[in-house]
């Protein structure tokens, strides 16, 4: 390791980390926001201790559902899952295996599109609210929250069906009936999460650039809110931002500007797993990624990769089977008329992966985080 690197602030506690330490507190700073929007619920909108209640469930071995039933659930899916991410069959995965634990009796009836199917998933939804007779849950994963927000108000109102919606966690508050819950994690909060580490082991007045994403929600969230956050807290300076796309090549040529133009930026925060592999791509090609502190996003299996070989420095890892076990903890809470007691609003656990540990460590986090679909690519 370089000089610089060796001065660095050693030593946060390393994270085998229990449930309930892992647990993530309500992101205040995100869910205020929402007051300045005009379209998002206002305030807190989760009633003290929801959230954390249903993290720790998620976390911790399964207690059986010790009710009965006269026949399997009916859970119908309606999802961009035929797209390139493994989100929807990972939290698929995650849901069916947690419901297996519980002792839940289910059927499932996948309803699948791409991502930029819009009007397939209209369909669908317009499909599964005419049959709602037919169905106890419907898990919507909308192609694009706005485009879909008439047919997530619809089956919200439909009194047949409980309706759960994935992969967003900002309730429109035009709806005329909210869903039972949304499931996500939250970009802002792990944009707090990244922040605290790399003040409290870097230190104050950090000079440091930044490969961000697509201008949006979520890069205002990744990129903006940790720009914020530490230049709030340990006033760091921004030289350079270079708006990377979410693609590998973005994040190669970004950092390649940044070692040639800014060479007093030590730091890189990378919006994504991709750029933040085409970061290190480019500092591996000329000697530099020892002298630079790189971040990606997501704890992925490439980043964790990264962080081993000792490529990358730290990622706000998300425990991505977090969205489907909780889904499946929050069907037991229906059927057992617990369902006062949910958030309207879960959001997974976010923790932060990073270079001090050692590999069995991050191999631990890596098996919690896929504890229901697995490590390692899946087979689709």
């Amino acid at each position: 390791m370089k000089n610089w690197k060796l001065g660095l602030k050693m030593g946060l506690a390393a994270a085998l980390l229990t449930s309930t330490a892992m647990a993530a507190e309500l992101p205040l700073k995100e869910m205020e926001g929402f007051a300045d929007r005009e379209h998002y619920l206002p305030g807190e909108v989760n009633q003290d201790g929801a959230l954390e209640a249903l993290q720790n469930a998620t976390g911790l071995e399964a207690t059986k559902y010790t009710g009965t039933q006269d026949k399997p659930l009916q859970i119908a899916l309606i999802y961009p899952s035929a797209d390139v991410s493994d989100f929807w069959a990972r939290n698929y995965l995650a849901l069916t295996k947690r419901l297996d634990q519980l002792g839940i009796e289910y059927e499932t009836r996948e309803f699948a599109s791409r991502q930029v199917e819009h009007s397939l998933q209209a369909t669908y939804a317009a499909q599964v609210d005419q049959d709602a007779d037919l169905y106890d849950f419907v898990i919507f994963g909308p192609s694009e929250l706005a485009t879909q927000a008439d047919n997530i108000d619809k089956l919200a109102q439909n009194p047949d069906l409980t309706t759960f919606v994935w992969a967003f966690h900002t309730p429109l508050k035009y709806l005329k009936q909210q869903p039972a819950a949304w499931f996500d994690f939250s970009s802002a909060y792990g944009a707090l999460k990244i922040c605290d580490y790399m003040v409290d082991r870097l230190g104050k007045d950090v000079t440091y650039a930044m490969n961000r994403g697509i201008p949006g929600i979520t890069d205002n969230q990744r990129s903006g809110d940790f720009k914020d956050c530490v230049k709030e807290k340990a006033n760091w300076n921004v030289v350079y931002e270079h708006y990377g796309e979410y693609q590998r090549e973005g994040g190669f040529e970004g950092t390649q500007l940044i070692l040639q133009a800014y060479p007093e930026a030590k730091v890189i925060h990378n919006a994504n797993t991709a750029m933040s592999m085409g970061s290190v791509e480019a500092q591996l090609a000329i000697g530099k990624e020892k002298e630079i502190f790189s971040t990606g996003w997501g704890g992925t299996g490439l980043e964790l990769d990264a962080i081993r070989r000792g490529e990358l420095d730290a990622t706000p890892m998300r425990m991505g089977d977090d969205v489907g076990a909780a889904t499946a903890e929050a069907i037991k809470a229906h059927l057992e008329g617990r369902e006062a007691e949910l958030p309207l609003v879960f959001l997974g656990r976010i923790t932060i992966a990073h270079d001090q540990m050692s590999v069995e460590e991050i191999d631990a986090l890596e098996k919690e985080a896929f504890r229901f679909s697995g490590i390692g690519a899946l087979e689709r």
